[in-house]
């Protein structure tokens, strides 16, 4: 037996990275999972993002674990867009138990990092995005009566001021990631006689395609300070994609059942440099 048999999980920004490997660890241990992803460029972002064809291949491998996966594309930034995608999972599957706000850009590097609207797509996607994800699903877990958790994925930059050779898109990011900290906070405290539970996971640098990328990579080449900047305590460069979804895992299990309104770092020992 799993420990999230008869679950749902909706995941947003599901299609590759984080998203995918959340959704595949709950996926093996029993949970079904309803999940977004935009499937298409910001033109502020300088990696490739996400393609429909990535979200299909989730899909596939949480099918694989005998599992649904309810996929529907969807921008976090459209409130109505994700609220349709959410109540098609809810109508496929009839429930949802854990929420992971999970869906992220990096708009701090390539030609555009620095232009006004690298910073409102930061804030858009992982301030605003979390929001809508919160206003789409909250409402299902109370009417449930049984309880949840929620998880937010913050970063290391939501926990000590990072700076880099840029400025409108690390500034969004930065404050983004602590913003959704205030968010959580909110949350804990006004779901807690629901017995519901939120929470912020707190990475450094993930081993994803949000860092391990060509664009990001020369980044690094032209600004060695940043790289110098990001070391992490623990002789590791990157962590793992499972690393942050094992601690998301227990948040949302019954193991972390008391465990509400904490900032998690899954940092290799970053934050406490």
């Amino acid at each position: 037996m799993g420990k999230f048999d008869g679950q749902v999980a909706f995941i947003t920004g599901v299609a590759r990275g984080q998203g995918r490997s959340h959704a595949i660890r709950l996926a093996q241990e029993g949970a079904d999972i309803i999940g977004v992803d935009i499937c298409r460029q910001i033109d502020t972002v300088a990696y490739p993002l996400a393609t429909f064809e990535d979200l299909e291949e989730t899909k596939t491998v949480v099918e694989k674990h005998g599992r649904v996966a309810a996929f529907e594309v969807a921008d976090v930034r459209d409130l109505g867009a994700l609220r349709t995608a959410f109540d098609a999972g809810i109508g496929q599957l009839g429930r949802v138990d854990i929420v992971i706000a999970n869906a992220g850009i990096m708009p701090t590097v390539g030609a555009r990092a620095d232009d006004d609207e690298a910073f409102y797509d930061a804030i858009d996607v992982m301030l605003k995005g979390v929001w809508h994800t919160l206003r789409v699903s909250v409402p299902k877990l109370i009417e449930q009566q049984q309880g949840g958790g929620i998880v937010i994925t913050s970063s290391t930059a939501g926990l000590k001021g990072l700076s880099t050779a840029c400025e409108a898109g690390s500034d969004g990011y930065a404050a983004a990631k602590h913003a959704v900290v205030g968010l959580m906070r909110v949350y804990a405290n006004r779901l807690a006689k629901h017995r519901i539970r939120v929470n912020t996971v707190h990475p450094t640098g993930v081993n994803s395609p949000m860092i391990a990328n060509d664009a990001f990579a020369a980044f690094t080449v032209e600004h060695p300070e940043v790289a110098s900047a990001l070391q992490n305590s623990l002789p590791v460069d990157l962590i793992e994609c499972e690393d942050i979804s094992n601690a998301i895992a227990w948040l949302a299990s019954t193991e972390g059942r008391y465990v509400t309104g904490v900032t998690l770092p899954v940092d290799a020992g970053f934050t406490s440099r």
